[in-house]
């Protein structure tokens, strides 16, 4: 890969450029990481034994495959819209270009819904035995709040929360080192797999689960209208963000099954917990409820500040109502949006059991990787003024063929569910065309016409 000098002028934009790189590194970082680390590796060691550094290590690969796409692409297309942008300018189709950014949506805002109910649920139960329905959309109007404060106010709460949920990994890579160092553990357990497994079968296998942990870096491209020197700032956060993710995660693995046999941590419903308990050493079960709480806050604040700025960029590119575009004049934030998705989120709560959504949640991420990787390819051809990040062109090619290996490994009933709410896209797409060219004949304006100068503006704009 390499990286071009870009020119030091910022690209016009109507909100504030107030990201650095260390907040934007912070803000990938703890997206990143977010909440499912802290059970995911009973899970994982289910599939490969003691090899949890195996799975955790070839999903870091796959990430960042599509990571380098997204490199290229928003570097080379500095816009609020992010995936649906991309597809706008490669397929010029404004359908394919709506439906990847409502898989975004859906996808978004049907996380956040989720993260507020397990902010909601046993995390909280340990401290307060409170409603989890009525606390979510408390929570979740919180978050909407400090997303519509600013930019900066949010990026600032990101980072000390990224710093409490990162101490929460480091304690039990520590912890294990000191156990370790006075021989207790067993390091052979590192390359134990499962009796009767094929191993590379076994570690695929287990690399379809740990993916999930790496998802959340996409979510930054629909920030890059606020970030300072996009072009140089936004790889070397992407990718030092990632890499950091990395590693944490293959510490906790290798920790993990050092300190604990594999069929102690599947029968665990808080297996880090467990982990540190098993060295000896007093840690009070509410400090990682504490830090569960804080990783899952965060992990809620940065996809609703996504899915608004997401949003925000849809309707500047003429694929959802205009209002939505709307910004505060002293904030610089987009408040009609940010207003908008917390009212779905909101509503989502409702569902209360969204564990079947949980999985649509990464189908509908993976139509958005492979759209990505598959417009890098296509959009070599289109060339800009500027200078900008340029990754190795197999590296979309596989990225797009990594993401049609994860996508056939879901249940056909995810399938049914993903299928289904592209379906209602479709439909809300077709019927604000309509309502938009109904307005245009109302004014007396030719509504083809304006669609194909409208379409043109959106490439330029793009």
């Amino acid at each position: 890969m390499t990286t071009e000098t870009a020119p030091r002028a910022d690209d016009p934009t109507r909100l504030r450029r107030a990201i650095t790189g260390p907040l934007l590194f912070a803000f990938i970082l703890g997206d990143v990481l977010g909440a499912g680390i802290y059970a995911l590796m009973g899970v994982l060691s289910a599939k490969v034994g003691g090899m949890l550094w195996a799975p955790l290590l070839l999903a870091l690969l796959l990430a960042l495959l599509t990571a380098g796409s997204y490199a290229e692409l928003v570097t080379k297309y500095p816009r609020a819209g992010g995936a649906a942008v991309f597809a706008e300018r490669a397929f010029h189709s404004p359908l394919v270009s709506f439906l990847v950014g409502f898989s975004m949506l859906a996808a978004g805002v049907t996380s956040a819904a989720g993260l507020a109910i397990a902010f909601a649920g046993d995390y909280l139960g340990t401290f307060f035995d409170l409603p989890t329905i009525p606390v979510a959309i408390v929570f979740l109007a919180v978050v909407g709040l400090l997303n519509a404060r600013g930019i900066r106010e949010s990026m600032g709460a990101n980072l000390v929360m990224t710093a409490i949920e990162l101490s929460g990994l480091v304690i039990v890579v520590v912890v294990v080192a000191l156990f370790v160092g006075g021989g207790g553990g067993d390091v052979s357990r590192v390359v134990e797999a499962p009796e009767e497994a094929n191993v590379a079968v076994a570690v695929l296998s287990g690399a379809v689960i740990a993916y999930y942990s790496f998802v959340g870096f996409e979510t930054s491209a629909n920030m890059i209208e606020e970030v300072k020197d996009p072009r140089r700032t936004y790889p070397r956060a992407l990718f030092a963000a990632l890499f950091t993710a990395g590693a944490v995660y293959v510490l906790v693995g290798l920790a993990s099954s050092i300190a604990l046999p594999a069929s102690e941590l599947q029968d665990s419903s808080g297996p880090l917990l467990a982990v540190v308990e098993a060295t000896g050493v007093s840690i009070p079960s509410w400090l990682f409820s504490l830090i569960a709480l804080v990783a899952v806050a965060n992990g809620a604040l940065l996809t609703m500040i996504m899915v608004s700025r997401l949003t925000y960029g849809m309707a500047e590119q003429n694929l959802l109502p205009a209002v939505l575009g709307r910004v505060l004049p002293k904030r610089k934030t987009p408040w009609v949006a940010i207003l908008v998705t917390t009212l779905v989120a909101m509503g989502l709560t409702l569902v209360g059991d969204l564990a079947t959504l949980a999985e649509t949640v990464v189908l509908l991420l993976l139509f958005v990787f492979l759209s990505v990787n598959v417009s890098v390819l296509v959009l070599r051809r289109d060339h800009v003024a500027h200078d900008h990040f340029r990754v190795w062109s197999f590296v979309p090619v596989l990225g797009a063929a990594s993401c049609v290996l994860l996508l056939t490994q879901q249940r056909p009933a995810v399938w049914l569910f993903g299928a289904i709410l592209l379906a209602v896209g479709g439909v809300l797409y077709v019927l604000a065309r309509w309502s938009r060219k109904h307005a245009e004949k109302r004014n007396g304006h030719h509504p083809d016409g304006d669609a194909v100068d409208d379409q043109k503006e959106t490439h330029e704009h793009a």
